[in-house]
């Protein structure tokens, strides 16, 4: 990866984050740290804002009644963190999401779990209108405190190339 920081003054200096196209290599691992341990109001706010009226999230006398006797928490929720979690290393400078596919969750998550995540760049192409950005396609991993796979799918996103990036132009 490219240079953490870039002077913008004297002795002044502005973190920055994420990848450019030409940093990608197919077959690339990045583990993304830290873990998240989603918590009872995590889930609770998730499911108010999304308007999931669904019981399993947040009424414990119906959830303790169902296969996995407590609350699960909400699978879109699962997803965002996991993609939340990725940004910094994958899509930081992404100019857009292209697409989805292949969300798969192979297992539950419960109030207390912690979730760590990785992502495997599995393709990438320059663009053919655009070009100064590349496409990028990777696939997320979202795996509980014990390895189990709670949550994998795949995204494709716009990726500026290095020195076509719209946050050089704009120094904010």
């Amino acid at each position: 990866m490219r240079q953490a920081v870039k002077e913008i003054g004297p002795q002044r200096y502005r973190e920055t984050f994420g990848r450019y196209y030409d940093d990608f290599k197919i077959g690339d691992v990045y583990e993304h740290r830290p873990g998240r341990t989603i918590t009872e109001t995590d889930n609770t706010w998730f499911t108010l804002l999304s308007m999931n009226t669904h019981p399993m999230h947040f009424d414990k006398e119906y959830a303790k009644h169902s296969e996995f006797g407590q609350i699960i928490v909400a699978s879109p929720f699962t997803v965002a963190v996991i993609v939340g979690m990725s940004v910094t290393d994958v899509s930081q400078k992404a100019k857009a999401n292209l697409g989805w596919k292949e969300i798969r969750m192979p297992a539950p998550v419960f109030v207390g779990d912690t979730i760590y995540a990785w992502s495997e760049v599995l393709d990438k192409r320059e663009s053919k209108s655009r070009p100064g950005d590349g496409i990028v396609t990777i696939k997320s991993v979202g795996t509980k405190q014990d390895g189990t796979v709670v949550c994998e799918f795949e995204r494709v996103m716009l990726i500026p190339k290095a020195g076509a990036d719209f946050d050089d132009a704009a120094n904010y």
